[in-house]
């Protein structure tokens, strides 16, 4: 696979930045895919244009997942297409492998990325601003980017390299169960915004009875497995017998 160059390489992974800006309603983020393919097929096919347009009809079907993984998806096509193109690896097995890869991966990047890690750099953010800590907050706003960006170049090289094979070892992050401890820590995270926003002024028992219920609620409905509306609207109507008018009294921003 060393015909594929630095530069083609490049643009390959800067266009998966924006595989979201042309999204429609037929084939979701198909034309942002394509066009962040689109240089890596032309050096690939480069002496085969029908292979190229074969190639082109491929990735503008169907396509959609979680915008964190587009770098890794675009990695591995590229890595699948020069296959294909040697004769490697049959082109008709192509859509089976892309549609499980697709849908795997955006159910974690829903559950990990946007569910857990996303929230917690929010949360954590919002406690920091109103603790008084200003600059500290940018300064985990920019870590964070960066951090994002070194992940998404990191897995774009190891799905180009490696193919589906890096799939495997992607599996070994066990991302899902990060996820669920990520949660633990959004929870406690809330507790730490409650407590700079309602500071010691807040009676102490209303907070440690709030917290029981609602963890005692929350496992309840775990156990039952009733819906999450549910929940709310115990939430909501025991939220009425609290003393919001003495609260507020004690409310300090």
């Amino acid at each position: 696979m060393a015909h594929l160059n630095y530069k083609s390489l490049t643009s390959c992974l800067l266009r998966s930045q924006l595989v979201g800006c042309a999204f429609n309603t037929r084939g979701l983020q198909n034309i942002g895919l394509a066009y962040a393919l689109e240089p890596g097929l032309q050096k690939i096919y480069s002496h085969d244009p029908q292979g190229l347009q074969r190639a082109r009809r491929r990735h503008l079907k169907f396509y959609n997942t979680h915008p964190f993984w587009n770098p890794l998806l675009v990695g591995i096509f590229l890595s699948l297409e020069s296959k294909i193109s040697r004769d490697l690896f049959p082109s008709a097995s192509l859509p089976g492998v892309k549609s499980t890869l697709v849908y795997t991966l955006s159910a974690i990047g829903d559950s990990f990325f946007s569910g857990s890690l996303l929230v917690t750099w929010a949360l954590l953010t919002m406690v920091m601003v109103m603790a008084g800590f200003f600059w500290p907050a940018i300064l985990l706003g920019i870590i964070f980017f960066v951090g994002l960006q070194l992940f998404k170049m990191y897995i774009f090289y190891q799905g180009y390299m490696q193919g589906i094979v890096f799939v495997q070892r992607l599996r070994r992050w066990n991302l899902i169960n990060w996820g669920t401890r990520l949660k633990i820590v959004n929870a406690l995270l809330v507790l730490c915004f409650w407590l700079v926003i309602w500071p010691f002024q807040w009676h102490t028992l209303y907070f440690i009875g709030v917290c029981i219920v609602g963890l005692i609620m929350a496992w309840t409905f775990r156990r039952i497995q009733w819906s999450r509306e549910i929940f709310l609207a115990v939430v909501f109507l025991l939220s009425l017998l609290l003393p919001w008018e003495q609260m507020g009294n004690n409310f300090v921003f």
